[in-house]
Parts: structure tokens; sequence; C-alpha cells
């Protein structure tokens, strides 16, 4: 069983800090959001991170390491995750923090597929077993991270169905489709499919796919694919999922999808904040 998971929060959360402030915010609340790290907006009355259901979930999905990708000025997650660089105890996850160096012609991070990169050379036992990586501002579910930990698959990501997405169409037309071929391995990532052509994109159940940025990977299978992606010349940065095309087209090695039809809370923009705090006082009560 897969127990290792890579949480990506080493962004710049220009998003979150960009966007317009929703009137149902309280000056706190937007002053957070456009200082601090988006894995770190905080809920309930003990004002713990939105981080920290995500831990919980993974928890209760039989995790129990964790490495948190931090960047260079990332220092408020150990203020609540503890302080050592390493093995931080979390109730009953062993907490660890791996550092996304920016480099010194650039002024933002690298991306994603670099994140990860850097994480696995700071961790080198990462190159030789396999883990799950997730973004720090989606709240995944409890079966999600579940079966990401227990698919026998060496590469697998969770194939979202459009439909089950309780976003704004407006906002769900922006995630990329996933073309997956008869044994539900991905042939193709589509960036902003044009609406016209939206209907040539489902699989063999007529759905339309995404991913929502969570995966399982076998260290030594992805790691090259990882140290030579390519930049994106329209985001100028190394992704993921560029990664992921190069390995499975490249080479033997394939990415299996996982079918879920369910919602994922996420933390985009200002506008989600109240969204989220409504959803974790009906879903995690204990916690308020």
């Amino acid at each position: 069983m897969n127990k290792n998971l890579v949480i990506l929060a080493g962004g710049a959360s220009s998003r979150m800090k960009k966007s317009m402030a929703s009137s149902n915010l309280s000056e706190e609340e937007i002053k957070n959001a456009n200082t601090n790290s988006k894995a770190l907006l905080t809920f309930g009355k003990s004002n713990r991170p939105i981080l920290d259901f995500l831990l919980l979930n993974a928890e209760k999905a039989r995790y129990t390491n964790v490495i948190i990708i931090i960047s260079e000025d990332g220092g408020a997650f150990k203020d609540f995750y503890g302080q050592e660089t390493r093995n931080n105890k979390h109730n009953s996850l062993s907490i660890s923090y791996a550092t996304q160096y920016v480099p010194k012609d650039r002024i933002k991070p690298f991306g994603t597929a670099d994140a990860v990169l850097q994480a696995m050379e700071q961790y080198p036992s990462l190159q030789k077993e396999a883990f799950t990586v997730c973004n720090s501002d989606n709240l995944y579910s409890i079966k999600v991270l579940q079966s990401l930990a227990e698919t026998s698959a060496d590469n697998a990501f969770i194939s979202y169905d459009r439909e089950g997405l309780k976003f704004p169409m407006e906002k769900i037309e922006r995630f990329a489709l996933t073309l997956l071929d008869t044994n539900s391995h991905i042939t193709d990532i589509i960036e902003k499919p044009a609406s016209d052509m939206v209907a040539g994109y489902t699989d063999a159940l007529g759905k339309l796919r995404v991913s929502m940025n969570i995966f399982k990977f076998t260290g030594e299978q992805i790691f090259p694919f990882l140290k030579n992606c390519p930049i994106n010349t329209l985001r100028n940065e190394k992704e993921l999922p560029t990664a992921i095309l190069n390995m499975c087209k490249e080479n033997a090695f394939y990415m299996k999808g996982i079918p879920f039809n369910e919602h994922v809370p996420d933390l985009t923009a200002k506008e989600d904040i109240a969204i989220m705090k409504s959803y974790l006082e009906k879903h995690y009560p204990e916690l308020f």
C-alpha cells in the first residue's frame, strides 16, 4: 500500500490574491487571502488551516508520511505543523517539508513538475517508492485518497466526471479534459477545449473526464520525465500534465484513470472562501 502523500503548497497563490473580494468576507478574511498561502487560510472557531482538513482525510485514508512542498518563504507552514525539516508529528502523520527553490533568473516558481522533481531530489527515497501527489487548496475526499493509496496501477489519477463538479459552468469549462483509451489509460490532456469540440472528448460511457491534479506515481518511472520536462510556452512553467503525457507516449508506462463522480471543494479565488466555510460547517462539524 502507498503510504506517501506529497502536497503541492509552494505556489504563489496569485489567482487568489488578484481576485476581487466578495461582499460576504470580513476585512480580516480579505487580508489573509491577500497575504497568506491558500493552504493556510483558516476556518472554524480554532482558526485552523484548510490544509488541516486535507490532512485529516489523509489520515483516515491511512497515509502515514506527508511531504509538504513549500516556497522559500514558506515558514508559516512550520508554525502549524512543526519546525523541523523532517518527521514532525501531527496526530498519526509524520510531516516533512521540501522547498521549491526559484531559479535566479525567475521571480515565480517553475511549475508543478519542477516542484515534484525538487521534492524527489530532496527525498531520494521517493525515486524508488510510490507516492500520491495533490494540491493543497483542494479538499479531496477520503475515498479518493484511499483509492490512490490502494490501487495496484503503477501510475494513476482520479478521473472526475465533469457533471459531478458543483462549480459554475464558466469555471468548469476552464478545466482540462482528459482522453482515455478503452483500458482507461490516459492518452491526452486537452487544455481549455473549444466548446464546439467538447462532445468529441467523451469516454466509452459518454462522460467528460477532468483531472483535479491528484495522481499516484511510481518514483522510478516518473522521475526522468520530471527531470526532462519541457517548458510550457504559454505559461512559462514545467507542468505535471506535460511530464505525464511524455511518460505515457515515450515509454511503456501508463497512467490509469480511476473514475469518480463527486465534488471537490477548492480555494481558487476569494469568492470560494465563503463557499468553503459553509461546506466545512456542514461536513466537519466536529472541527468547528
